[in-house]
């Protein structure tokens, strides 16, 4: 069966194996490595490390939450680009926004699990050089995101083909 529905399958099946993989690798950070325990972190590679930050705020650490009003109102805007997503991957017909738009739902919906269960994002991968840190902090959610978000765009700027025809969404 190609069409909406597989694509649709094939989105929601990607959301589920981030929200697994972000909600799992949490797991074994929080609980078994006690990451936040660790000062200065793990280093795993010259230019990696696990680092524990608790991020009160969205992406990249913007619209910092200093109360529990902020952090429902956060997990709520952040709940309804959720919504969105997912109501734009039930309508989608591309392949590949299907597999996009399911990095963003699942990687939104584990950071909205983290921000209800703890009040915080628990961020703990970081890429650096040395001193140097291109990016914040991150996690598994984070990533997801970022990578569906950079595949919708390059699709968008780089794909000039037609439309897909219009199928039944039985």
């Amino acid at each position: 069966m190609t069409g909406v529905r597989t694509y649709r399958r094939l989105g929601f099946l990607v959301a589920a194996l981030v929200l697994l993989a972000d909600q799992t690798s949490k797991y074994v950070i929080m609980r078994h490595m006690l990451l936040a325990e660790r000062d200065g972190g793990v280093d795993l590679l010259p230019v990696f490390r696990l680092l524990w930050v608790e991020n009160r705020g969205v992406s990249m650490g913007f619209l910092t939450a200093g109360s529990d009003a902020q952090r429902w109102a956060l997990t709520l805007f952040t709940a309804a680009i959720a919504v969105g997503v997912a109501v734009w991957l039930w309508r989608e017909r591309r392949r590949v926004d299907a597999v996009a738009l399911g990095l963003v739902m699942g990687g939104a919906v584990g950071n909205i699990l983290d921000r209800t269960r703890l009040g915080f994002v628990a961020d703990f991968l970081n890429l650096h050089f040395g001193a140097w840190s291109p990016f914040l902090v991150f996690n598994v959610a984070d990533a997801a995101i970022s990578i569906g978000v950079a595949l919708l765009v390059l699709r968008a700027l780089l794909s000039r083909d037609a439309p897909p025809p219009s199928e039944s969404l039985k």
